[in-house]
């Protein structure tokens, strides 16, 4: 990425699917003096979506596309990318598996958070299934977004014991306290 000069940060937009914790806490860390970023746009998936309310709290526009046509609905996020001059995306919490095409036209662009020590579990269920195999650890990771799912290049982990208390609900809490922190770290690290 390019280096940081004066004051100049980079448009961003975030897409999201569910509640936007990470979304909330990349808004405020977009707005602290340290941040390379700023949040320009956020798009969902769905109007579901309960991270959409931080869209209105912080007066940055969102837009919905419901993908039931994938390809238009790429194409038009690609137009409006282009219109918004984005040029950063992050990924947090979004349900939808990107084309490669589009991957392609924002290469070494896109980020993700992904809430398990990849390679280790892909795809869905991460807690579940470190519960279910008795893993002593767990975590979170931050990764470039590649055309074969959670396989982009590792930015950032951060490696998280499993106690004997822990279950799913507590489990989730405790990696997502560090998603917050590691995303942070993470957007610094790319742009310095």
């Amino acid at each position: 990425m390019e280096k940081l000069t004066g004051l100049k940060k980079t448009k961003t937009a975030v897409f999201i699917s569910g509640t936007g914790s990470n979304l909330k806490n990349l808004i405020k860390f977009s707005k602290s003096k340290e941040s390379p970023i700023l949040i320009d746009l956020i798009i969902s998936n769905t109007r579901l979506a309960k991270g959409l309310i931080y869209a209105d709290q912080f007066n940055i526009e969102k837009k919905i596309f419901n993908f039931q046509n994938f390809k238009s609905s790429e194409k038009n996020i690609i137009t409006l990318l282009k219109k918004r001059k984005i040029k950063f995306i992050c990924l947090a919490g979004f349900m939808k598996i990107l084309s490669k095409d589009f991957i392609k036209k924002f290469d070494g662009k896109i980020i993700n958070v992904h809430p398990s020590l990849l390679p280790k579990y892909k795809g869905l269920n991460t807690h579940t299934r470190a519960i279910k195999n008795k893993d002593k650890f767990t975590g979170c990771t931050i990764h470039y977004v590649a055309a074969k799912l959670d396989s982009g290049k590792i930015i950032m982990q951060k490696k998280i014991k499993i106690t004997i208390k822990d279950n799913i609900k507590s489990l989730t809490q405790k990696v997502l306290k560090e998603e917050h922190k590691l995303y942070r770290a993470a957007i610094i690290k790319i742009f310095t």
